[in-house]
């Protein structure tokens, strides 16, 4: 629920997750004064590779955590912007509903940038669709009443190029799609309806905002060349920023575009908290935590995967678990697991490295993982750097960051200084750990270079 602000002036970012929206709003200064969530429609996954979801439940998920965030608030909500899952696309209709369901950004049935054409090409839909958006579009639409532009961010998977500044020519959606234009621009203002049933003020400017990814990596301040992010979730995902644009696609890395000119480079693996998730009871793992500290390395190296198939650092659709030894135990086992996650996190770091994407300081560490004290010294000690976990490192709350653009700060750069929080004290390297954890790296190399997997190691 909301809590009393004494600033006058306040902006809301509203992540649109998979599971629920989630809605902050925060001041000036990156102090968030509000929260609010509401779930949404279960994702409709029948088999391996569909991944769908009913695309008309996003509004009103939008309405109930806009609700909650805003209810007893006080101080005026100057701007608001929309992040979401990257990927996921859906067909509307002149009036803005979905001409059937969603494609979700983990659909494996087409690549992300014929979903459109593949939506288009199910029974009856192309008679009734007059809009192809992203879900941010759809919220977007929403909010003003009209059919928006949508940011280069979320449209970079789709189809648009952020270099050219176009879209590519080819599909049956071409004529649907979205004009694009750069992050933290206006997209135009919340309507007097909209404003009825969110609690936002009317004329709100509403800017656009990037995907969930990016929004995540403004909140962690890895906004300007030279600083990273690791996020930790059920996936790892490692961005940056840099001067130049870098996209591998042998090894999964593509770039966004920064508002403010830089590129930012990144890659998402199949590793992550879903590797101890797949294997360890959830109610077990505090308790595993613990004795994985007063364990020490572990006697075996494992690639963590849950399922088939890797996209970064390396590319490799018929992965799957890989062991070099059994665990002695299941501490032992667990301890690897958490090593497995740091070795693939140090080795996308070095291939970023190698392509000219170099991390100067610390690295910024986000997600559920990273609140796992034994985990992120196992990873500032493989990486032997140290370690800083950004209070705000979400979505939501680098939403309101993009939304401050332009509104409460002149530019992105200006906003990200003024309201991301310094990191507190970082976490170090342990140093009597360092040598074996070294040794494990190297074996793990070994391994994936044996498998064919990294033909730039080999």
């Amino acid at each position: 629920m909301a809590s009393s602000s004494s600033t006058s002036s306040l902006v809301a970012g509203i992540d649109v997750a998979t599971a629920d929206v989630r809605v902050a709003v925060a001041d000036g200064t990156g102090r968030v004064v509000a929260r609010g969530s509401a779930p949404l429609a279960a994702p409709h996954r029948p088999q391996p590779g569909v991944s769908e979801q009913d695309a008309g439940s996003w509004w009103p998920a939008a309405v109930g955590a806009l609700r909650e965030a805003l209810d007893r608030l006080e101080g005026r909500v100057v701007a608001v912007a929309v992040s979401a899952t990257s990927g996921t696309v859906v067909l509307t209709d002149r009036t803005g509903d979905p001409v059937g369901p969603a494609l979700l950004y983990d659909d494996a049935r087409v690549p992300a940038a014929e979903r459109w054409d593949w939506l288009l090409s199910q029974p009856g839909a192309k008679d009734g669709a007059a809009h192809a958006w992203h879900a941010s579009d759809l919220i977007v639409s929403r909010l003003t009443g009209g059919a928006p532009p949508t940011d280069w961010s979320h449209a970079l998977k789709t189809g648009y190029d952020p270099g050219s500044g176009h879209w590519a020519e080819a599909g049956g959606a071409a004529g649907l799609r979205p004009d694009v234009l750069a992050p933290t621009l206006p997209a135009g203002t919340v309507s007097d309806e909209a404003a009825d049933e969110t609690g936002l003020p009317a004329r709100c400017s509403v800017r656009l905002g990037m995907t969930d990814g990016c929004a995540a990596q403004v909140a962690a301040g890895a906004d300007r060349p030279g600083r990273f992010v690791s996020v930790l979730g059920t996936t790892l995902v490692v961005k940056g920023a840099t001067d130049e644009r870098i996209d591998d696609p042998t090894v999964g890395l593509y770039s966004h575009r920064h508002p403010d000119g830089w590129w930012l480079p990144g890659g998402a693996s199949n590793t992550g908290g879903g590797s101890l998730a797949s294997r360890f009871p959830r109610d077990r793992m505090a308790d595993l935590d613990s004795r994985a500290a007063a364990h020490g390395p572990a006697g075996t190296v494992c690639y963590p995967l849950s399922g088939t198939g890797e996209r970064f650092p390396f590319v490799a659709p018929e992965a799957e678990e890989l062991w070099t030894g059994d665990p002695g135990d299941e501490v032992d086992r667990y301890r690897a697991v958490l090593e497995g996650v740091a070795f693939v996190e140090r080795l996308g770091l070095e291939r970023l490295d190698e392509l000219g994407a170099g991390l100067e300081g610390p690295l910024r560490a986000a997600g559920a993982g990273s609140h796992s004290d034994v985990w992120s010294a196992i990873r500032a000690t493989v990486l032997d750097r140290p370690i800083v976990r950004p209070e705000s490192a979400e979505t939501a709350f680098g939403a309101c960051v993009l939304a401050a653009a332009g509104t409460l700060h002149e530019s992105l750069q200006a906003a990200t200084d003024a309201m991301v929080a310094t990191p507190g004290p970082p976490i170090q390297p342990v140093t009597e750990e360092r040598d074996r954890l070294e040794k494990s790296y190297q074996r793990f190399v070994r391994a994936l270079v044996e498998q064919g997997w990294l033909p730039w190691r080999g």
